[in-house]
């Protein structure tokens, strides 16, 4: 047959193509075939096929199949097969050799699941070995080692005949002490898909290349101006630096045809990590973030690749849109935050990666849709809701895979991405066996569904949203496969969902009720948007009273939209640690301005003051505050009423003092609440009540103390006149006294009607009535001394 090819040259003819389809008929016909190639003794797969001892030692060697290159081979290429043998068994195997096999074309996207889901049974079908000199042979092996292999054999010799999808086993015979004969002891099974020349009709094939992470970032900002992000923890720097989930999801894409698809709070969290940022630390603590170099690389490469490329963004931060549906929309707000993460993406997207991102497209967690998605898919302005066809079933039994796009009313698209292929990379495939495998089953399906019908067809892969680096590797594997062979071109998205619709493809959403359990089980609860509501609540009442809301806002209304994100699906936990991180930190916040604690007060008196404090340890200025003080009885008026207010503006890192004035009507102590509003009337912050203890004079007790003290004002009056005239009456006796002295000393004449007379000297310089009165003070009676300047005079005593 190889050599009728090489005849008829290399042009898809009638002529070639009847005689591949002769190859293929020769090909299912096991019969035929096994009399064409059976040897004269028995083959394995007749030794199996014919005696149950065959069975009974089934399984017993593993068979892993590494590395299959070419994935989708073409006229004169030679395939070559490489991997391991593993003896699983107790006993040594021995005469045994590794083979390849061909089974008959496959028909059937289903035979191809059938096929898969069985890959290593020993007892199914295996097709013809290739036998001849493409095997490789053990002497033996023994239990528990692996022995490698690599078999490379040209296409010429696998007699491949119609275009098509063919079972390819890689398999094992050889015998153990207790079976002494040949037989198939393991197996591996995959697809081979040929397509050499160019199909008539080539599927068109869009595949979505998710750039989307958990959440890094926290709501806490540095108390500084620059507000300096705070990170959850680095491991968004593990994934971004080279080798990392990121990194390699980029460094694959670029060379890719594929449709970007991104979240906004991914390029976000790394653009902030180009800049200072803080890492969050055990006990509150933080740590300076030192990646800087490593965001700033994997951005510039980033922008690079996505260049010329159609990026479809997600809403920021990916919202959960089936949690909302079914548990937030009866919670006040929910679908504000929505709107809010869908109008913010111009904003992330453009600045960063320098190109206008499609963003009418909305994409629920593995495309499972019903009526409640979708319509909350599109409340926030998306008119396309990418789903997936195990969710929106064909039911219009049609015989083939229609196009991806289709109206389900309301002016919205369903773009059905096709469930087998988008499906094909999930799993552990850290094995290089189980990439291998996937790859080719990828392609295998992707063949028979091109296959299907001679009708043009608009196909789409939505993979899961967070691939691991293997699982990205085997997606670009098999890509790039794809891109190179004969069946398939690619289109963009957006060319997908406007295609035409297939007339015969379903248009009905299905049933609430026909969501699966296990997704469900995965949502966020009604208390997850409770909370989030709750948090937006105190939000609101606190931006009114900031001189710079953007602050505030901003920080707070992306961490919101992260608790909100579908990456906490199965991490419940985590979810509410987040959020309740959130809301500790606006409070920490609010926190900041409040009432200085009041100490009891004592008023003495019918009127008083009471100041009150209000403290602001905001780096930023507060107002549109009003502070309110009330009394709790109405002996005490505060500002002639029950309560009085007024308005509170206090710089940043500051604190004012607001006086009240008070009227008391009685004694007593008194209860008086003092309470800050914001403009609106909404409470803001805890409330400090104290006590006011009033001791008021009334007139009768003003009576007494009045009268107490003019009795005293009277005794001191008497005191002192008393005191005054005994003061008098000893100054008398005194001069008395000095004046029969000074007799004594003179002439010896009385004068007792003119004392004064003997008092004047030889002088003349004062004689009887020239002498002035003596004052009566005590102070008077301290003796004097006089000095004549001419020094003729004498001292007297007066």
């Amino acid at each position: 047959m190889a050599e009728a090819a090489d005849f008829l040259g290399t042009s898809p003819s009638p002529a070639r193509r009847w005689l591949r389809r002769t190859g293929a008929l020769l090909a299912g016909a096991p019969l035929l075939a096994g009399l064409l190639q059976l040897p004269a003794a028995p083959t394995a797969l007749a030794t199996e096929q014919a005696s149950p001892k065959a069975a009974a030692g089934s399984g017993t060697v593993a068979v892993a199949v590494n590395t299959l290159s070419p994935a989708a081979p073409t006229d004169g290429d030679t395939v070559t097969v490489s991997g391991t043998v593993t003896n699983n068994g107790k006993q040594t195997v021995t005469g045994a050799h590794v083979g390849l096999r061909v089974g008959p074309v496959l028909n059937t996207r289903s035979a191809i699941d059938d096929i898969a889901r069985d890959s290593t049974s020993v007892q199914a079908a295996t097709g013809s070995e290739v036998g001849g000199t493409y095997v490789e042979k053990f002497s033996k092996l023994a239990p528990g080692v692996a022995q490698p292999f690599s078999i490379s054999v040209p296409v010429d010799e696998l007699n491949l005949g119609a275009d098509g999808v063919y079972p390819f086993a890689v398999s094992l015979s050889g015998q153990t002490s207790a079976q002494p004969w040949e037989q198939l002891l393991g197996v591996q099974r995959t697809f081979l898909p040929w397509q050499p020349e160019e199909a008539d009709t080539r599927t068109k094939t869009t595949y979505l290349w998710p750039l989307v992470s958990t959440v890094h970032m926290t709501a806490r900002t540095g108390s500084n101006e620059q507000q300096t992000p705070v990170f959850l923890n680095d491991d968004l720097a593990g994934e971004i630096a080279p080798g990392g989930r990121l990194d390699q999801l980029l460094s694959l894409g670029r060379d890719l045809d594929v449709t970007w698809v991104i979240d906004p709070n991914l390029l976000a969290s790394v653009d902030a990590m180009t800049h200072n940022y803080q890492v969050q630390g055990a006990n509150g603590t933080t740590t300076a973030g030192t990646h800087q170099a490593v965001a700033n690389q994997w951005l510039a490469e980033l922008q690079a690749a996505v260049k010329d490329k159609e990026v479809v963004t997600l809403p920021f931060a990916d919202p959960d849109l089936a949690s909302l549906a079914h548990n937030g929309t009866r919670v006040t707000g929910s679908l504000s935050h929505l709107k809010e993460a869908t109008d913010v993406v111009d904003n992330t997207v453009e600045p960063i990666l320098h190109t206008q991102p499609t963003t009418d497209f909305a994409w629920p967690v593995d495309g499972a849709v019903d009526p409640s998605i979708v319509k909350v898919a599109t409340s926030a302005g998306a008119d396309k809701v990418i789903a997936r066809s195990d969710s929106l079933q064909e039911t219009g039994g049609l015989p083939y895979t229609p196009s991806a796009a289709r109206p389900i009313g309301g002016g919205t698209t369903a773009v059905v991405a096709d469930a087998r292929l988008s499906t094909a990379f999930q799993g552990d495939l850290m094995k290089a066996a189980s990439g291998t495998l996937a790859v080719q089953t990828f392609l295998a399906q992707s063949l028979a569904l091109n296959g299907q019908t001679n009708k043009q067809r608009s196909i789409v892969v939505a993979p899961q949203r967070m691939p691991t680096a293997r699982q990205a590797q085997a997606m670009a594997e098999a890509i790039t496969a794809l891109q190179d062979g004969n069946w398939s071109e690619s289109q963009e998205l957006t060319t997908a969902a406007s295609a035409k619709p297939d007339p015969g493809a379903t248009t009905r959403v299905p049933s609430t009720s026909a969501y699966p359990s296990a997704l469900r089980k995965q949502e966020l609860p009604r208390a997850a948007f409770e909370e989030i509501a709750g948090t937006q609540a105190e939000l609101d009442n606190f931006k009114v009273i900031l001189t710079d809301q953007s602050r505030v806002v901003t920080p707070f209304g992306r961490a919101m939209n992260r608790g909100m994100s579908t990456s906490w699906r199965g991490l419940a936990a985590e979810a509410a640690d987040y959020r309740s991180g959130v809301k500790s930190y606006l409070d920490s916040l609010t926190g900041q301005v409040q009432l200085i604690d009041k100490s009891d007060t004592k008023l003495s008196g019918r009127s008083a003051t009471i100041p009150v404090t209000v403290q602001n340890n905001l780096v930023q200025g507060v107002g549109h505050l009003r502070l309110r003080l009330t009394s709790t009885s109405p002996r005490l008026e505060i500002g002639g009423d029950s309560f009085d207010e007024q308005p509170v503006t206090v710089s940043g890192g500051h604190s004012q003092t607001v006086k009240f004035t008070t009227t008391a009507k009685a004694n007593g102590q008194y209860a008086v609440v003092a309470q800050l509003y914001t403009e609106d009337g909404q409470k803001y912050g805890d409330s400090v009540t104290f006590e006011v203890k009033v001791t008021e004079f009334t007139a009768t007790v003003m009576l007494v103390i009045g009268g107490g003290f003019l009795l005293l004002v009277l005794a001191g009056f008497r005191m002192y006149t008393h005191r005054k005239r005994a003061a008098a009456r000893e100054a008398e006796e005194a001069g008395t006294d000095d004046l029969g002295e000074a007799r004594e000393a003179g002439d010896g004449t009385e004068n007792p009607g003119r004392p004064d007379e003997r008092l004047h000297g030889e002088s003349g310089t004062r004689s009887g009535a020239d002498a002035p009165e003596q004052p009566s003070d005590p102070a008077a009676d301290t003796p004097a001394e006089s000095t004549d300047p001419s020094g003729t005079g004498e001292r007297v005593d007066r």
